[in-house]
């Protein structure tokens, strides 16, 4: 399966509380499997919400009842290794009917669809495990298909039988990669696909009818979605432990838990062992604890395994993304976010090669975070990225830096006002951002003082990451000319979801009818574009730009659309000659070790990723292996001689104290950063009589 590649902390949130807490379930009996008045009830709710309030106006007719169906199959068997063809032409009737159902209340479809669905489990798991007990001869060459999204339905039982032994023969392939002995190979694979049909077997009614829902409200756009009672209490609970644990977001991807993202200041990042890709396959409690294979549970029951007291400490198996079977065992000590290490923070640039003796100030902005709480209380003095940043601004003023770089790479947003007011800082009055919401009313904030916080040269630094209330902030530097945007261009998220209690819409409701995350606005830039879709684009971008085509949510389905609305009245500050600085870019970058390292990764990885199949021979597996790894080995050793540090023999390998890993990885995260430098430096040479604020 692909990616699904979705930036924002409401939504990887949501995701990682989706699936349903699995603990001390029981197996379900498959006649209870039927919808309930209730469901029934909460059904003709939401149709009659998304119809009202929704942002996109999406007809419910037969053909949005087809990409029902047809995402119903993707959610239940995205990789499809259960249902038969058969079965699809069997259920073929409802293609041009749910529509009908879901508009009378009636999602009897769901239930049936599942219940044969569970069967096909059983009847899979159970041919995979007489196969564990087969042999298998890794000199024969063929190949398994591990994603099968695009591939037919199996016509036949042997047919499926046959996928399922390649599939089967492949799990215990990258088990010998791992030099695991065959008993325990054995051993793995039987309690990895027992738990597979256990936990498709826990499934009760309310979860088919979550699922069954969601295959409805993703059909219209990726981020609105139903959350159940007994997800909602979850996902309540989940925003209170949200910044407790390690500080990952995570997310399954067909069977695997990978992480999606790491938070800024928690221990996963703060260690620069786990990172967005890598795939998480066994967790261990404590420095002692036996590591126990996770893949093919439940992403809830990870997390609940993942996640533990300030203190504690947890193992984990990762297979880093990019690396094939090659695994790794990183350990971590849980504990809680603090503020502080979420909050902006800066500091000075004093020496690049051949830039002469410019001073650049940088501050890092990982988040657009304000504490409503302390606000509500009246605080004067409660924390704000607007505020933080104002003191930074002050401070690097102080000590005449020439010019300012805001670091926004891997902010996923966060407050709307505090990315209109941040704007405010650098600019003395005008528009910032506009909204239009469900109903065509379009909405302009405004920059609320009208006091200018910094005047000097600036840039702004992004990445694929940037999402949301970061690219409000990039769009109106850039709309307004106020200072050059650098990078790669950010991830396109441009709406507005909203949590909507549905018990409210039945008068005299007391039972709990769950929620609904409804897409009810879309933001625009100034200049009358939108930040959806297409995201900011930079107006100088780095190499690394062209591998982020394919990621954001330009690469989701039924994403919105990029769109455009009218103009708000604003008055450019400045101007750039893009051209002249472009030139000096590629000119450096052009024997720079750093980014040839960086161009190196992205296409590796977009290489794998773009892989559907893989071979079974086993001397074939671990050459590429081999083959990957030296020429990653290659581009890593040029990189640490440009940084005068010494080479290695491995890419994992580390010395006892670990000082080489610690240099080399704030010297990698400083590549981009540093050229951000050097192009504001240009900028600050091409536009001398612009004023620098000292």
């Amino acid at each position: 399966m692909k990616y699904l590649k979705m930036k924002g902390f409401w939504w990887l949130i949501l995701i990682l509380v989706s699936a349903p807490v699995w603990a001390n379930r029981q197996t379900v009996p498959i006649q209870e499997l039927r919808p309930t008045a209730e469901q029934q009830q909460t059904a003709s709710v939401i149709v009659k919400v998304i119809a009202k309030y929704h942002y996109k106006e999406v007809a419910l007719d037969d053909s949005m009842s087809e990409m029902i169906l047809q995402r119903y199959y993707d959610t239940l068997d995205p990789n499809r290794s259960f249902f038969l063809a058969g079965d699809v032409v069997h259920f073929s009737g409802y293609r041009d009917k749910l529509d009908d159902y879901l508009k009378n209340a009636r999602i009897e479809p769901a239930f049936e669809i599942y219940r044969l669905y569970r069967q096909r489990v059983s009847e899979a798991v159970s041919h995979a495990l007489k196969l564990v007990d087969g042999e298998f001869d890794f000199t024969i060459d063929e190949v398994y298909i591990y994603d099968r999204e695009d591939q037919p339905w199996a016509q036949t039982r042997t047919a499926l039988n046959d996928i399922w032994r390649k599939r089967v023969k492949n799990d215990f392939l990258n088990q010998r990669l791992m030099d695991k002995e065959d008993a325990e190979i054995k051993k793995t694979l039987k309690e990895r696909y027992e738990r597979l049909l256990s936990r498709v077997e826990q499934f009760d009614s309310n979860d088919v009818f979550q699922t069954f829902i969601n295959a409805y409200t993703l059909s219209l756009e990726p981020h609105t979605s139903y959350m159940s009672p007994s997800t909602s209490e979850n996902f309540d609970i989940s925003m209170r432990l949200s910044l407790e644990g390690i500080g990952a977001v995570l997310k399954d991807e067909d069977g695997y838990t990978v992480v999606q993202k790491t938070i800024i200041g928690g221990p996963a990042e703060q260690s620069d062992l786990l990172h967005a890709g890598d795939k998480i396959v066994g967790v261990g409690q404590g420095l002692e604890g036996e590591m126990i294979d996770i893949v093919g549970w439940r992403l809830q029951d990870v997390v609940e395994q993942i996640r533990g007291p300030k203190g504690s400490v947890v193992q984990l198996e990762v297979l880093a993304k990019g690396e094939g079977s090659n695994r790794k065992t990183i350990t971590l000590v849980r504990n809680k976010i603090k503020l502080e290490e979420q909050a902006a923070k800066s500091h000075i640039i004093e020496k690049l090669d051949g830039m002469g003796k410019y001073r650049i100030g940088v501050v890092e902005v990982p988040t657009f975070y304000r504490d409503f709480a302390a606000e509500a209380r009246g605080d004067e003095d409660f924390r704000s990225t607007t505020r933080d940043v104002r003191d930074l601004l002050v401070d690097l003023k102080k000590q005449h830096v020439d010019g300012i770089v805001i670091d926004l790479r891997e902010n996923g947003g966060g407050s709307l006002s505090e990315a209109t007011e941040l704007t405010g800082l650098f600019i003395d009055s005008g528009p910032v951002v506009q909204i239009k919401d469900a109903f065509g009313k379009i909405e302009v904030e405004q920059d609320p003082d009208q006091s200018i916080a910094y005047e000097g040269p600036l840039a702004v630094l992004v990445d694929r990451n940037s999402a949301s209330a970061s690219e409000i902030f990039a769009g109106a530097i850039q709309d307004y000319k106020r200072g050059i945007v650098i990078g790669e261009p950010t991830f396109g998220k441009g709406t507005v979801q909203t949590l909507v209690d549905l018990g409210r819409f039945v008068p005299g409701r007391k039972k709990d009818l769950g929620r609904l995350r409804l897409t009810m606005a879309q933001f625009f830039r100034i200049n009358g574009g939108s930040t959806q879709h297409r995201g900011v684009v930079p107006d100088i971008q780095f190499p690394t730009a062209r591998y982020s085509e394919e990621y954001g949510e330009r690469s989701l389905e039924n994403a919105l659309p990029w769109a455009q609305i009218r103009p708000a009245n604003f008055i450019t500050k400045g101007q750039f000659t893009v051209p002249e600085l472009m030139d000096s870019h590629l000119s450096r970058i052009k024997t720079d070790a750093g980014f040839e390292m960086l161009v190196d990764q992205e296409k590796r990885f977009l290489e794998l990723d773009k892989r559907s199949e893989v071979s079974l021979l086993e001397k074939q597996r671990r050459t590429e292996w081999q083959e990957r790894e030296h020429e990653r080995l290659l581009h890593k050793n040029r990189f640490r001689a440009s940084q005068g540090l010494k080479v290695v023999k491995s890419t994992d390998e580390t010395d006892l104290d670990d000082e080489p890993d610690e240099k080399e990885n704030e010297a990698t995260s400083r590549i981009e950063l540093n050229e951000a430098a050097r192009i504001l430096m240009d900028s600050i040479k091409v536009a001398q009589p612009m004023a620098v604020m000292r």
